[in-house]
């Protein structure tokens, strides 16, 4: 005779979706972290500087670090999926050459833009390709294709600088798109807010809906986590990766023209070095070098902090060297302290 059903045995093998919810879990998520080194960040600088806080000033510190971010959400989502893309301050390099001769040529500031976004399409393509097609390590590809489009623009370029460009163009990069503006109320106001800036703001709004509520991000998810279970359930997983490429490629082609505008001239070395920025804004935002774990959200936080600290460091006259080492130092404590934490924990297990 069976046993009967009591509430007590229903209750024991009840499976819930998620783990109840706990103060503690929630403040050691990534993303409140990383809300507190903001606030830190501009509490620090506030108080070392007079003229941090102004607006202008912040509106142009945005201004500084906002093409690098825009590249960053679609390293995010190829670092999600195990894939890496170092080629892209190339790509930013080569689009802004084409640019250049395109404005040389009497182009329109549109098609400027239409310019370098198909550059970076052809370039994200072409990486795209090798990886998916050959089976080659995104790494190695996107290394050797870092020295092929930087090389490019080197041997055209030489030594010349591209300095002109129809003045719409130039506005879109120097101006606010949004002026600042009083309103009726003392404390409201609507701060002045660069193109660029504004751009990042509504595709990390974008990637950010596409990554955490769509069945695509999903996909993303489980191919960053176990990429031969996914292609077994179905997942096309080589067509998305060459999609991720082809993605990394149009915002830094982008990324490019936003950067030629504001600047409003061009040389062979523009944009050099911005690999390790991009790379540490996403694993600062919290995604796993291992893949299958990350946020946009975290991203966003990640980028507010880097370019904050970057911009107090500049207004106190610190050295740019001492930049470069704060951030490589920082890449290394966020990869390697949860390393440490994990083995912690395996220690106190163990005993």
């Amino acid at each position: 005779m069976n046993a009967p059903v009591t509430q007590e045995s229903q209750d024991r093998y009840t499976v819930l979706d998620r783990p109840p919810w706990r103060l503690r879990d929630a403040l050691l998520r990534w993303e409140v972290i990383l809300v507190i080194l903001l606030v830190l960040t501009v509490v620090v600088n506030s108080l070392v500087s007079d003229v941090f806080l102004d607006v202008y000033n912040l509106a142009d510190a945005t201004s500084n670090f906002s093409e690098m971010a825009i590249i960053a959400l679609a390293m995010a989502l190829l670092i999600l999926v195990r894939d890496i893309d170092l080629s892209v301050a190339a790509i930013v390099a080569l689009a802004s050459m084409s640019i250049g001769y395109a404005a040389a040529a009497g182009w329109s500031p549109a098609m400027l833009f239409v310019v370098g976004i198909g550059v970076g399409l052809l370039c994200g393509a072409f990486n795209g390709a090798l990886v998916t097609w050959f089976r080659l390590p995104s790494i190695v590809v996107t290394i050797g294709t870092m020295s092929l489009f930087r090389g490019l623009t080197q041997v055209i370029l030489g030594d010349q600088a591209l300095t002109k460009y129809p003045q719409p163009f130039l506005d879109l990069g120097q101006n606010y798109f949004i002026q600042m503006t009083e309103t009726s109320v003392p404390w409201l106001f609507v701060p002045p807010v660069p193109l660029s800036f504004l751009i990042f703001l509504i595709l990390a709004v974008v990637f950010g809906i596409v990554l955490h509520t769509t069945a695509v991000g999903r996909k993303l998810f489980a191919i960053g986590s176990n990429p031969i279970a996914a292609r077994f359930s179905g997942i096309p997983v080589d067509r998305l990766r060459f999609f991720l490429f082809v993605l990394s490629g149009i915002m830094s082609g982008l990324a490019g023209a936003l950067l030629t505008a504001r600047l409003g001239s061009m040389r062979s070395n523009i944009a050099i070095g911005w690999e390790l920025d991009i790379v540490t804004m996403v694993i600062l935002g919290g995604v796993s070098i291992a893949g299958g774990v990350g946020s946009i959200l975290g991203v966003f936080l990640a980028v507010l902090v880097l370019g904050l600290v970057r911009f107090g460091m500049s207004i106190n006259n610190i050295p740019g060297q001492v930049v470069s080492v704060y951030i490589g130092a920082l890449l290394i404590a966020v990869i390697s302290i949860p390393r440490i934490f994990e083995k912690l924990r395996g220690w106190r297990a163990g005993r």
